[in-house]
């Protein structure tokens, strides 16, 4: 009985080390006797020779780490950024990453980071650095593209980057603020002159219009004959004006006209 224990339990530990299991998301390396085998092992089951091969698994899924990056924009302004990389391995590509990177950290380490950084310089030295700000689509774009373009060689598909943070020297972000500060100063300016002259436009139009209103009242009374209409015009203003105003005003006539008698007094209603 024991002996069959025994050989039922050096089955299963060859088979254990007979058989690799890659799950979805997983791709394989196989390595017998420290040499990279052709051909990577996909999800499912795979037979190795026991105790002499080893396989190493790799993540190819979606991977996100975040790379800084320093750069000079085209008029030498130092700029510096911080990119979130999402990425992965190409899984039929496996076995090439294992024989010239390595482990994914060695892929972080010595290809992303340093390929970020020459991408982001490639794509800042395109543009000023006011360019980078007004222009910080135009800026990602290049970026991507020339990171995208550096990374395929080495097997690593770029998904997507985002721009986590951009910053500039702290004598280009003062110069920037007090840009702002005399354009919004300038707009002012404007705005004032305008509604100066909007208010000036009025005025003139005001005084025309009055000017054009007493033209129009001056012949018509003049048309009618209207002397005794202008004198109690400017007894109305007088009254207007708060003076006492008599109830009888006797205004003499010229060239043998009779004098006329004008009733100020208010009308009473009986």
């Amino acid at each position: 009985m024991s002996a069959v224990l025994i050989v039922a339990g050096v089955i299963f530990f060859f088979l254990l080390n007979a058989v690799v299991v890659i799950n979805p998301g997983q791709a394989g390396v196989l390595s017998i006797l420290g040499k990279a085998q052709d051909g990577p092992l996909l999800e499912g089951l795979h037979w190795k020779p026991p105790f002499i091969a080893a396989v190493d698994i790799y993540d190819v899924t979606v991977q996100k780490f975040e790379v800084p990056a320093k750069s000079a924009t085209k008029d030498l302004q130092d700029i510096t950024a911080s990119f979130a990389i999402n990425f992965r391995l190409d899984p039929l590509a496996v076995v090439e990453v294992r024989r010239t990177q390595g482990t994914l950290e060695n892929i972080v380490t010595k290809i992303i980071a340093p390929q970020t950084q020459e991408a982001f310089k490639i794509a800042a030295a395109r543009r000023t650095a006011e360019e980078a700000i007004t222009k910080r689509d135009e800026l990602k774009d290049d970026f991507d593209t020339a990171l995208s373009d550096r990374l395929a060689k080495y097997n690593i598909i770029v998904l997507d980057t985002s721009v986590v943070n951009l910053d500039f020297s702290d004598e280009f972000s003062k110069a920037v603020e007090d840009k702002q500060i005399a354009e919004q100063r300038a707009q002012r300016a404007v705005y004032v002159a305008q509604e100066a002259a909007q208010q000036a436009q009025a005025e003139i139009n005001r005084a025309q219009g009055k000017a054009e209103a007493q033209r129009l009242l001056a012949e018509t009374l003049k048309a009618a004959g209207g002397q005794l209409v202008l004198q109690k015009e400017a007894i109305e203003a007088w009254r207007e004006g708060g003076a006492q105003v008599p109830e009888v005003l006797v205004i003499n006539g010229d060239g043998g006209t009779p004098p006329f008698f004008l009733n100020l007094a208010p009308s009473q209603s009986k």
